[in-house]
């Protein structure tokens, strides 16, 4: 069964597709007009045994040629210099404005991807086909392209949006076992801030999430997607409410740079949950108590609450580099209680430092 949902972004608005397989991508291709067009399959070496081949068969039957330019995979991939590569393949493929792009892979393919068809000859049409658990609930919805420039993450880019996407939820089972629960940073994150049943709903439905029962894993992207898709129709720049989705990132992204990118963004992501939901509970939102059982619920994923060997001035110098910063200001994201996040700009350096203390005492 193939569920659909529309995500409307002023006159561009995209589906977001959703099944078992590939075998309605032939289809969703032909409606772009590529019959004598050319597509580039964007991935990485990771991906590309897996999945390319399967891909590039399917979409032949929908144009001209197709072409895939493959990576190394990794955070450390996700810069200028693979645009640059990539620009130089395009211009010699013969890729002109009416071509395609495809991203298929995770977040990191996806962002370059999506960032290099922003650019690429002032802008050309992409689509988007994550393999992983964190692209399919996460960077694959909403616009935001980017790459890291040197050692800060996501610096340079731009907001554009893909002719759509679909999602192969099968593709998750191919997926090592780290990776796959990294995921759930994001999932979990969606429920914490916006929806109390269904963050409840994660939690009673673990070990079948786990065990990547794909009909519950659908249901599972289908209503994380839901309340990002929300979040993003009403604010698709980031000038207000969707730096709620921002949720365990400030810091998480400080952890992600000092840890030199060995931690995955929805590990780091739940590190610094971890010390939002401390500085929520230390300002009295909710009891230590809550934030400890969310925080052993959060760990029942197989995902970490705590990090080591950081120096905690270093984490809060590296969060007042975030491109998140307002005049100077870190726009926190903190929870009133489960399901109901607000933005704040009083959390002082100080508070910043003791959630630091406390994610490194919990190891």
């Amino acid at each position: 069964m193939l569920q659909k949902l529309e995500v409307h972004y002023n006159e561009n608005n995209y589906d977001i597709l959703l099944k078992q397989d590939y075998s309605a991508l032939t289809t969703r291709a032909r409606a772009m007009n590529l019959s004598n067009r050319k597509v580039c399959v964007v991935t990485d070496t990771n991906i590309a045994p897996y999945h390319a081949a399967d891909v590039v068969k399917v979409l032949e039957d929908a144009a001209e040629k197709v072409v895939v330019y493959s990576f190394p995979a990794g955070e450390a991939s996700k810069n200028l210099d693979t645009v640059s590569g990539l620009y130089e393949f395009l211009i010699r493929e013969g890729f002109d404005r009416n071509d395609v792009l495809a991203a298929l892979g995770g977040g990191v393919v996806g962002d370059l991807t999506g960032f290099t068809a922003a650019t690429y000859l002032r802008g050309i049409r992409f689509f988007q086909l994550p393999t992983s658990l964190l692209s399919m609930v996460d960077s694959s919805i909403g616009g935001k392209t980017g790459v890291d420039f040197r050692a800060y993450k996501n610096m340079v880019g731009a907001f554009y949006m893909p002719e759509f996407v679909y999602i192969n939820i099968s593709v998750l089972k191919t997926l090592p076992k780290r990776e796959y629960c990294s995921g759930f940073g994001e999932i979990i994150k969606h429920g914490l801030i916006r929806d109390d049943v269904f963050y409840a709903w994660l939690v009673e439905n673990r070990e079948k999430l786990m065990a990547i029962d794909l009909d519950l894993v659908t249901e599972m992207v289908y209503r994380s997607l839901l309340i990002k898709k929300e979040v993003v129709e009403r604010d698709p720049k980031e000038k207000g409410e969707r730096a709620l989705l921002n949720f365990g990132h400030t810091l998480g992204h400080a952890v992600e740079k000092l840890k030199s990118f060995s931690l995955l963004h929805g590990e780091c992501v739940c590190i610094g949950m971890a010390a939002a939901l401390w500085i929520s509970s230390s300002r009295g939102n909710f009891s230590a108590a809550v934030r400890d059982k969310i925080l052993k619920e959060i760990a029942a994923f197989f995902l970490p609450v705590s990090v080591g060997e950081l120096n905690c001035l270093e984490l809060v110098a590296a969060a007042r580099k975030d491109k998140k910063m307002d005049a100077g200001q870190i726009r926190f994201i903190l929870l009133k209680e489960i399901g109901k996040a607000y933005i704040d700009i009083t959390v002082t350096e100080q508070e910043m430092e003791q959630a630091c203390e406390f994610i490194l005492e919990r190891e």
